[in-house]
This record gives C-alpha cells, sequence and structure tokens, in this order.
C-alpha cells in the first residue's frame, strides 16, 4: 500500500505543527507536506518544506501540491488582540475566505482527492448557556468577525467542492490547549501559578476544549477514513471541565493546592457592567459546550490522551518556557 501524500498549512504553527508531528509519526502510512510562514520553522527530519507561499496568491503552490492526496488546512487569521485593522472581517474575509478558496483550487488543479478545513465552534455561536450543547444539527449562528468568516468558507468551499468533486471534511474545534498555546490560555497559565487564592471557586460553568494532540490525531483521521467525506465534526477531549474544576487541574498540573475562593458569580457580573467589561465577564462566566458523538460514532474515533494529561502537559512546558524566558 502506498503512502498517502498530505499537504499541512500553517505548518509552523500551534495546531498545524501538531498535525505534522502526528503525520511523521505515522510514516509508514503517510508523507508530510509542510508549508510554512516565511521566517517560520518546522523542525523534523524527513520533511518536505515550503515558506513564503500566500493563501491569496496561487503563484508556487502547484510545486508544493504536486502528488497530494489531501490537504489539511491549519492556516487562518484567528483572534487578533488589540487588533488595528480599519475593517476586521474584510481582513478576516481576505484570509479565511478568499485565501481558502484560492488553495482550494490550485488544489483541486493538482488532482487533491481531500481538503480538510480546520474551523471553529464560534460558527455555532459564544455560548450554550440554558441549552444543550452544540451539535452539527445545529444551525450556525456565528457572532463575530472570526466565527462569520469560517463560516462563509465553509459555505463556499461546499459550493466549490461540490463543483469539482474534490471531497470536503469541516472540523469544528472549540478551545485548543496545548504545550506552547498562546493568548488567553497562557495568561490562565501564569494566573494559576500564582501562590495566592483566586476567586473562582463559585464558577461552575462547563467549557469544551480539545487538547491539541487530540484535535491533530482527529484530523489524521479524517485524512484516511472513507466515511468522513462531505461531513462536518464538532470535537472535543472526553472530559468537560467547569471553569472552577479547569483552574483545580492546572493548579494541580503545576503543583499547587486548588485553593480557590467561592465568591458569587453576581459579584463578577456587577464589577463587569461597572466597568464596561460586562461582554468579557460573560464569556468568562457562560457555558460552552459541545457534542461530539458524531466524530466519535462515524470515524469510530477514540482521544488518545485524557484532558488531564493534555492539561499536565501543557502546564509542564508553560513552567520550562517561563524558567527558560522563552518567551520573554
Amino acid at each position: 500500500m502506498s503512502k498517502q501524500r498530505v499537504l499541512i498549512t500553517g505548518a509552523s504553527g500551534f495546531v498545524g505543527g501538531a498535525v505534522v508531528k502526528r503525520l511523521l509519526a505515522q510514516n509508514e502510512f503517510y508523507e508530510a507536506v509542510a508549508v510554512a510562514r516565511n521566517g517560520g520553522t518546522v523542525d523534523h527530519a524527513g520533511l518536505r518544506l515550503f515558506s513564503g507561499l500566500e493563501l491569496n496568491d496561487p503563484r508556487g503552490w502547484s510545486q508544493a501540491l504536486l502528488g497530494v492526496d489531501a490537504v489539511i488546512h491549519c492556516a487562518a487569521r484567528a483572534h487578533v488582540m488589540n487588533d488595528t485593522s480599519l475593517d476586521p472581517l474584510a481582513e478576516f474575509r481576505r484570509v479565511n475566505v478568499d485565501g481558502a478558496l484560492t488553495l482550494a483550487g490550485e488544489a483541486s488543479k493538482a488532482g487533491v482527492k481531500r481538503f480538510v478545513f480546520v474551523s471553529t465552534v464560534k460558527v455555532h455561536g459564544e455560548n450554550t448557556n440554558y441549552r444543550a450543547p452544540f451539535s452539527e444539527a445545529d444551525e450556525p449562528a456565528p457572532e463575530d468577525a472570526y466565527g462569520l468568516s469560517k463560516y462563509e468558507a465553509e459555505q463556499k468551499l461546499q459550493d466549490f467542492c461540490t463543483e469539482t468533486g474534490m471531497e470536503l471534511v469541516v472540523v469544528r474545534p472549540p478551545l485548543v490547549y496545548g504545550p506552547g498555546v498562546k493568548g488567553n490560555f497562557r495568561s490562565l497559565l501564569k494566573l494559576c501559578n500564582l501562590p495566592i487564592p483566586l476567586p473562582f471557586g463559585s464558577m461552575k460553568n462547563n467549557r469544551s476544549m480539545v487538547y491539541v494532540g487530540n484535535l491533530a490525531d482527529f484530523l489524521v483521521k479524517c485524512v484516511a477514513s472513507p466515511n468522513a467525506s462531505g461531513q462536518t465534526f464538532l470535537i472535543s477531549d472526553d472530559e468537560t471541565f467547569s471553569f472552577s474544576e479547569l483552574l483545580g487541574e492546572l493548579r494541580y498540573a503545576q503543583s499547587r493546592a486548588p485553593w480557590l475562593l467561592p465568591v458569587p458569580v453576581s459579584l463578577f457580573r456587577i464589577a463587569g457592567t461597572l466597568l464596561g467589561k460586562f461582554a468579557a465577564v460573560e464569556r468568562l462566566t457562560g457555558a460552552l459546550t459541545v457534542d461530539s458523538s458524531q466524530a466519535r460514532e462515524v470515524l469510530n474515533w477514540s482521544a488518545p490522551y485524557t484532558a488531564r494529561e493534555g492539561l499536565i502537559a501543557t502546564a509542564r512546558a508553560f513552567r520550562c518556557s517561563e524558567e527558560s524566558g522563552e518567551f520573554e
């Protein structure tokens, strides 16, 4: 049986890098072709690497896509802290919609059979307060520019793949964490490492997440499984934690006692209103859960890592980076 050649965009990024690692771990089945941004590094032997390719520019993609059987499209414009764009939605669309379509067009020309698109749970909305977990059957209802751009990309890719016959698989993960995570989750790791009590003991809102190793394993499964063709999947870890439970797990992973004080959630909401941060407090205190049973049943998939294993690996990597000053 010949190896499948798989191209990964965003290969120097957080998710793309994990996908490359997973493919190389199964090198008897796959040959990985990595596409990284200019200046991005992918430190793996036995890897075909292309850099300097732009999603919105078709030049150079034909060489990278030569002989490729499947594409896992991880590259995207994601959450931007302190966005200075004059029109953030237009910028999200330029990269996430137009860029994905340009890549799909070049992939189709090259004879690629399957296109795996990494989308987001934000396609469904921002929370699952007072309702059941999100499932693939729910109507999309994106509320921010990032979620909207990903949903528009899904729609246009579906139309394009229907016309061309290239198979499409859409994967909508919630918050992704793991070694090297940045943004809000890294801030949370810093908070949990402080030797002080934290006032979050009353936050029982459940949040679905996915360890980057589990997501990478699932994306590779989407390349191989015939049952994945034409499907949309929500994916998460097997376990779901409340916010206070998550903090306790992160404290445990950093060898600290939980030390969580039961401050009423209503006080956070009052403070958020007074400080003009009500939306931020709602995100902190709200629930966001997904039903990923379809991914497990249709693809016969099971997560290779427990959430606790993922959190411990994430916390240990964070501690090493703090000690070495890697992110300073």
